[in-house]
């Protein structure tokens, strides 16, 4: 069984732009849904959203993940240390 989605929008605005933004578009399907091959039928049957699809991966990722935990107040261990604060040096590094 498959669960799909196909944004409309390039990058920005389907990844990067937060769900306030509410510009996105995005099609969706669902196991036990009609799943064609061909392009244009599958978009052609599966059901049209308004909005962000990040809700909707957030519950499809809640209901197939195990409960939260909070985040250690510090970083690293004994046995393993913590490289070095956020983005990381190796973000500055030129290839």
């Amino acid at each position: 069984d498959t669960t799909f989605r196909l944004g409309a929008s390039g990058h920005i605005a389907g990844i990067i732009s937060p769900p306030s933004k509410k510009k996105a578009v995005w099609w969706g399907t669902e196991p036990g849904m009609p799943n064609p091959a061909d392009p244009d039928a599958w978009l052609a049957a599966a059901p049209k959203h308004e909005g962000s699809w990040w809700p909707d991966w957030t519950a499809w990722l809640e209901r197939r993940s195990a409960v939260k935990v909070p985040a250690p107040s510090q970083l690293g261990s004994a046995e393993h240390a913590p490289l070095g604060d956020a983005p990381g040096s190796y973000v500055r590094e030129r290839c």
